[in-house]
């Protein structure tokens, strides 16, 4: 199978199922938005070196979201969330912590995105509600950076 064709969308439009399937680097595919992608050399470019990475489609993907400011997100994280959530930690429930495999057992939806924009969105047990608090961008910046931090084991 070939690289056919691959259309970049802001990350807001690949969601829910964003992301949907794993390369075999582990990086995210909004599976809607590739079509025919193959982990290969394209057959067209073969013998030119052309080789499309799972890296590099997640950082097309990202730069061309440019929804999510990470930078952002960690200053909200900061101001809002930092109190219960230091490190990535959980000060309430020790055991509910903001590490990949724990928001993948504990959170509705997976490891996602928008499982992490609901839970912000509408809290869960000890967790309060931040949609009246925060505007929309501050909760996808701080679902995004919870996210990576998650996925980059950066806590």
């Amino acid at each position: 199978m070939a690289f056919t064709s691959l259309t970049v969308k802001p990350a807001a439009f690949c969601q829910p199922a964003w992301p949907t399937r794993v390369s075999r680097r582990n990086a995210p595919v909004c599976k809607a938005e590739a079509k025919g992608l193959a982990w290969a050399v394209d057959r067209a470019t073969a013998g030119k070196g052309a080789l499309l990475t799972a890296a590099g489609l997640y950082a097309a993907m990202a730069l061309a979201a440019g929804s999510a400011d990470l930078a952002a997100g960690q200053e909200v994280f900061d101001g809002n969330c930092a109190a219960c959530h230091t490190g990535g930690l959980n000060s309430v429930q020790q055991e509910k912590t903001l590490s990949k495999e724990s928001l993948v057992k504990y959170l509705d939806g997976g490891f996602s995105i928008d499982a992490i924009v609901h839970q912000v969105e509408n809290g869960k047990n000890a967790m309060p509600a931040w949609a009246g608090r925060l505007d929309d961008e501050e909760i996808q910046n701080v679902a995004a950076y919870v996210y990576n931090q998650a996925d980059t084991n950066g806590w």
